[in-house]
């Protein structure tokens, strides 16, 4: 496939955006108020829209969300640059040095055929960076949403060697968190059984997400591929409810059931005008 740039205009691309950035940051007074906790908050809504185009497949999106969230990587080493910490040269480097150590089996002598061999190797060459990971699960943020953090302590896990010998065992585990959350829903209400029902259903949840990576399902898209699914089947049933001149609270159950069956019987599309 021929690039669509070449290297050259790539960087002057990349050369014209910082000159841009360098301008704003001077002469706008919004842009010049922002500190690193200001643009936090940003970052992370901009990251998550990102998320969205990705999981939508929207090219156009795609690269637009793209651009807003090197917008806040560049303007976070302007920032450094301000303190005499850090620019985006020394973020560049740090960078490709960091990848080149990461990759021995391209950089070095040590051999990895495959996706796994790669992986299995990860942890242990972290431990080794200078100012890397003091323990194997050290390096998982703690302010992940719950549900990535899971996904990601069971794969460094599984990294070093944690991990189940065959994947088809995992149903016995979810089958057994089960049965552990049917059991304390039926014991007496109180402070804490409800504490006990949560983590049973926490342990349950874990499996459930343990059993997803094993069949190489990522359960944070498939989570939010059912969500969207459900906003879609969800305002089917609201915008029929309008047509028909009812609302939630002038139908049964069992007519919204029967909605929700024609949204799942019909065309409804999952496209961004759904959600």
């Amino acid at each position: 496939m021929t690039p669509k740039h070449t290297k050259e205009e790539k960087l002057k691309a990349f050369g014209d955006f910082l000159d841009v950035l360098d301008t704003l940051r001077v002469q706008c007074p919004w842009d010049r108020k922002q500190t690193n906790a200001s643009l936090r908050p940003n970052t992370i809504e901009e990251v998550y829209e990102l998320c969205d185009a990705l999981i939508a497949e929207d090219n156009a999106n795609i690269r637009k969300e793209l651009g807003d969230v090197l917008l806040h990587v560049a303007f976070y080493a302007r920032i450094g640059e301000e303190k005499g910490e850090f620019d985006i040269a020394d973020v560049c480097r740090s960078l490709t040095e960091k990848l080149k150590f990461r990759h021995p089996h391209i950089y070095g002598d040590v051999k990895a055929d495959s996706a796994d061999d790669v992986l299995q190797n990860w942890e242990k060459i972290k431990q080794k960076e200078k100012d890397g990971n003091k323990t194997v699960l050290s390096g998982v943020p703690s302010a992940l949403p719950a549900l990535i953090k899971a996904n990601r302590i069971q794969e460094k896990a599984r990294n070093v060697g944690f991990d189940w010998e065959k994947r088809e065992d995992v149903w016995a585990k979810v089958k057994e968190e089960l049965s552990e959350v049917e059991t304390e829903m039926k014991a007496e209400e109180g402070d804490k059984s409800k504490e006990r029902l949560e983590s049973e259903f926490g342990d349950l949840l874990f499996s459930v997400i343990n059993a997803a990576r094993l069949y190489g399902v990522d359960p944070e898209n498939a989570l939010e591929r059912t969500n969207r699914k459900f906003i879609s089947r969800f305002n089917h049933i609201e915008r029929r409810l309008r047509e028909m001149g009812k609302s939630f609270d002038s139908v049964t159950l069992e007519e919204m059931d029967a909605l929700w069956n024609e949204a799942k019987t019909g065309s409804e599309s999952l496209n961004s005008a759904d959600v």
